[in-house]
Order: structure tokens, then C-alpha cells, then sequence
């Protein structure tokens, strides 16, 4: 490892708030469309800190401000017009997802006689189509991460490559309890970026079902600043909410 953890009190969930929020820095004025609670909770944290120009919705029709007051309206329309041209940065779920970042939240097992029926593919394949989507898993398994997806929802690189749609696709980062990920590898494999103080690299690699790339130096997630925890604990998530959905 590269660096070592200063901050003892900050727990496994804080430090997956802080990668999420990671995944909207330098974006500029775009939409966050964070799909649960602690991605939600990075976006809120992003705004309030480096990416001041973050625009959150009320999660139906209303631009809001930090405290939830409504901003603007934001008609289908406009969303539309913001998904279909890169504007928009989301930030998904997924109850499989491959090496290449295709993701599943429709069944497991074949599709004509599924063992489990899930969400059915939502709006994942145009969210992947047509601008940023990362993904948030809060129990990282072989179970979840898999060698080949039972369904495609959301587009992964390899996809959109062979299918010639990679104008606006693109998936930043990977955010799981056990560390950060991104699509570095070679032929856009995903690459372990950063592990949860905690954490070590075999644990990552024995908790995922494919070949994972992993450099020769994984540093911690980094440290939240003193004013981040404050905000996380005392402005964002006081009742700590985060900590049911992430357990160190």
C-alpha cells in the first residue's frame, strides 16, 4: 500500500460516501442522478464541496438546492434533453456486472426461464448509451461481480464498441464496500483503483468472479477532509443512515 489510514474514527460507510462523491468531481453543471442512499449522499456531499456546479433534483420534476428547496422545474423534456446529449451523470445499482462494466438488474439465469426475476432493464441500456453511468455496490461478491452477465441492461465497453455507440458512453468509476474501480485495464477491463482502509487486495480479488486488473501499487480510498466528516455526520446524514447499508 501506498499510503496508511489517519483517521481511525471514520468508518467503512464514510469512506464509500467520499468515493462516490469522487465520481462527480470536475463535472461541471450536470445532472446527478445517484439510484440510492449513499450515492445519493455523495452527490449531496460533491455539491456542498467540489463540485458546486452539481445540479440534484427532487428525484420526479424539480431542480432543488442543498436544503431541498425547489430551484426550477425540470420538465421530461428537458431531462430528455439532457440524457440524450452527455449532460447527465448517473449513478446505478447492479445485481451483476461483468469486467467490461456490462451491468444486470433484470433476472438471473436464462432469460426465457429465469431462476429470479429482478427490475427488468429500466432505463439502463439509454443511460449507458447516452452519457456517464457509474455504479454503486454495497456487498461486493463473486456473486455480483461475474464473469458474464445472465442479462445485458446496462451497455458495457465491449458492447458499445462492437456496436458502434461510444460517442457519450461511458462508465467513470465503480464504487463497492470493499473499494473504487474504474474501466483502465487493458481493452477497458475493469482496474482496482483504491481499497478501503481495512481492506486488502486478496480480499478484493477473492470477492470477484473474473481476472481483476490490479497495479503493482493500490493506495487507500483517500481521507475525508475534517469539514467532509462534518457535513457527512452532522448536515447529510445525521440520523447515520449510512451505516445500515455499509457495515465496517
Amino acid at each position: 500500500m501506498t499510503t496508511t489510514p489517519t483517521t481511525a474514527t471514520v468508518t467503512r460507510a464514510e469512506y464509500c460516501v467520499i468515493a462516490c462523491a469522487e465520481a462527480w468531481r470536475d463535472n461541471g453543471e450536470v445532472l446527478a442522478s445517484p439510484m440510492g442512499l449513499i450515492p445519493s449522499f455523495g452527490a449531496r456531499l460533491a455539491k456542498r464541496t467540489f463540485s458546486p456546479d452539481l445540479l440534484l433534483t427532487d428525484g420526479e420534476a424539480m431542480l432543488v438546492g442543498l436544503d431541498g428547496t425547489t430551484e426550477g422545474w425540470l420538465p421530461y423534456r428537458r431531462h430528455l434533453t439532457m440524457v440524450t446529449g452527455g449532460r447527465r451523470h448517473v449513478m446505478m445499482g447492479a445485481s451483476q456486472i461483468d469486467r467490461f462494466g456490462n451491468q444486470n438488474i433484470s433476472c438471473i439465469g436464462d432469460w426465457e426461464r429465469p431462476a429470479r426475476q429482478l427490475l427488468g432493464v429500466r432505463g439502463a441500456p439509454v443511460n449507458t448509451v447516452n452519457n456517464p453511468v457509474s455504479y454503486w455496490i454495497p456487498k461486493h461478491s463473486t456473486r455480483v461481480f461475474v464473469e458474464r452477465v445472465d442479462m445485458v441492461s446496462g451497455v458495457g465497453y465491449d458492447r458499445a464498441e462492437a456496436a458502434g455507440v461510444t460517442r457519450f458512453h461511458h462508465l467513470p468509476r465503480v464504487v463497492s464496500d470493499l473499494g473504487v474501480f474504474d474501466f483502465g485495464g487493458p481493452g477497458h477491463a475493469m482496474r482496482l483503483v483504491s481499497v478501503h482502509p481495512g481492506v486488502t487486495v486478496g480480499e478484493v480479488r477473492a470477492a470477484t468472479g473474473f481476472e481483476l486488473t490490479v497495479a503493482e501499487e493500490v493506495p487507500y480510498t483517500r481521507e475525508p477532509t475534517p469539514d467532509e466528516l462534518r457535513l457527512i455526520r452532522e448536515v447529510i446524514d445525521p440520523e447515520g443512515l449510512r451505516e445500515r447499508e455499509v457495515r465496517g
